[in-house]
């Protein structure tokens, strides 16, 4: 659904298009008649239609099969091309659900433009689909940690009203199946949820995809505003959003309306707003980038959605929910998680997230060595083959220590690793570790280890770590 089909009478006019297409980078088909052209799209949808009014030789006219593809697939845009082309032909194409009109003979960066826009259109509304077949169960959002359960009683609060929900944590940590799970669990679940990919829009096209646009020959174009309306519509990543844009979206925000691009009648819409960033909003305020205003409307209910290292106890559930998925979806081979891979998952850095966690068990079974248990040797980083069974590599400054120097600085880094493996949870980690918990807290006394009430940060200063919330 990524290329373009080309249906003409005319070899030449086609076959011209074509290439100055494929100049530009876009994939090609072509048509000669509608027998031809029904016969292409019903193989495979096409990401944009060219269509010629006139078709000699043909069972169906140019009319009939954009009626045609507007029933049966209403996601692909149709531009109408014609020689004996008029208002009157412009304006009945249009009513149709035409996307544009072209008249020949054309002007080739005229028919850039619309054809550019056209696969964008195109390309948004394939990623709207997407994101309704998906679905948002609850059963999505998996954990058991104690902030992971902050973050779903605070989201279960929020389904229950209409609120205006603001979404930060780093990229990869999940802000969008947040931002489902509400919509799933809300009055609104059956209207349409939108996401809008603030940071993928052109700057200058931005308008246009969010209000939609209207003219004499080129009638209505919905935007996802009034794609979303009943539902939700999901700005991710709002700081990249235009300045001008931001004033405008304000307004939406007041009163529900908006005019089209180019239009100048009201359009009211009913819906509901949920925001992300990964950014700080008062640093962009600050910079003059971010608009005061739209950031208190947006603002209402702040819920912050932790790391994953945040939540390091849920990352062997997640690692399973991943494998399911990707052996689902992509076939990959269907293995266990064995427990040292799942312990080892548990104590690396994820600076990606979730998101680089997925990437990391796809990785693994792509490149898996068979189709038993993931173990820890699999994992990035470790070593496939160890040159001896339970031998300990040791860095350059564990090697030039002392015995007692670096047996304390092994005790301190291990055992920070597993408490902030366990969350901060000493029982656990006094139960994996084989210690009772009064010896464990002992132990970490003598180490420099102070611990809090509530987590663990990993952080060493001065010998000394600091495990706080």
């Amino acid at each position: 659904m990524s290329d373009i089909l080309i249906v003409d009478d005319e070899r030449d006019i086609r076959e011209l298009i074509s290439d100055i297409l494929e100049d530009e980078g876009f994939t090609t088909r072509l048509a000669g008649n509608s027998d031809e052209a029904m016969a292409q799209i019903e193989a495979e949808r096409p990401g944009l239609l060219i269509l010629d009014i006139w078709l000699k030789d043909s069972k169906m006219d140019g009319i009939d099969i954009l009626k045609a593809v507007k029933r049966d697939y209403p996601e692909v845009p149709v531009v109408i091309i014609s020689g004996h082309g008029n208002i009157e032909i412009a304006v009945a194409a249009i009513k149709q659900g035409a996307y544009d009109f072209i008249e020949k003979p054309f002007n080739i960066d005229q028919l850039l433009v619309v054809i550019r826009r056209g696969m964008e259109t195109s390309r948004l509304r394939r990623e709207n689909i997407a994101l309704k077949q998906q679905g948002t169960a609850p059963s999505e959002m998996l954990g058991e940690s104690p902030a992971f359960r902050t973050l779903l009683g605070q989201l279960d609060k929020v389904t229950k009203s209409n609120g205006r929900v603001m979404l930060s944590g780093p990229p990869g940590a999940g802000k969008e199946l947040a931002a489902r799970y509400i919509h799933a669990n809300s009055a609104r679940a059956s209207g349409p949820f939108v996401c809008v990919g603030c940071a993928s829009i052109e700057p200058d096209r931005m308008e246009e995809v969010l209000f939609g646009r209207e003219g004499e020959e080129a009638g209505v174009v919905p935007g996802l505003l009034e794609e979303a309306n009943g539902g939700v519509i999901y700005f991710d990543e709002v700081a990249d959003m235009p300045l001008g844009t931001q004033s405008k979206i304000l307004r939406v925000l007041v009163d529900q309306t908006f005019l089209r691009v180019g239009g100048s009648d009201k359009v009211q819409v009913d819906l509901r707003v949920i925001s992300s960033t990964s950014r700080d909003l008062e640093t962009e305020i600050a910079a003059e980038r971010f608009r005061r205003e739209l950031y208190h409307r947006l603002n209402v209910v702040p819920i912050k959605v932790p790391s994953l290292e945040d939540r390091r106890e849920d990352i062997p559930a997640l690692a399973e929910h991943f494998i399911a998925a990707l052996n689902r979806d992509q076939g990959l081979p269907l293995r266990h998680l064995g427990e040292e891979a799942g312990a080892l998952l548990q104590t690396m850095r994820w600076p990606g997230n979730v998101r680089q966690l997925r990437n990391v068990i796809e990785r693994v079974l792509i490149l898996g060595e068979g189709t038993g248990e993931i173990t820890a040797r699999e994992m990035p980083g470790e070593t496939a083959a160890p040159a001896e069974e339970g031998r300990v590599v040791l860095s350059g400054t564990v090697a030039t220590m002392p015995l007692r120097e670096a047996r304390e600085a092994f005790e301190r880094e291990y055992l920070m690793t597993q408490i902030n493996r366990f969350g901060g949870n000493i029982s656990r980690t006094a139960e994996f570790v084989g210690m009772e918990r009064s010896a464990l807290h002992r132990k970490l006394k003598s180490l420099g280890v102070v611990t809090g009430a509530k987590g663990a940060s990993g952080e060493t200063t001065d010998q000394s770590a600091s495990v706080t919330g």
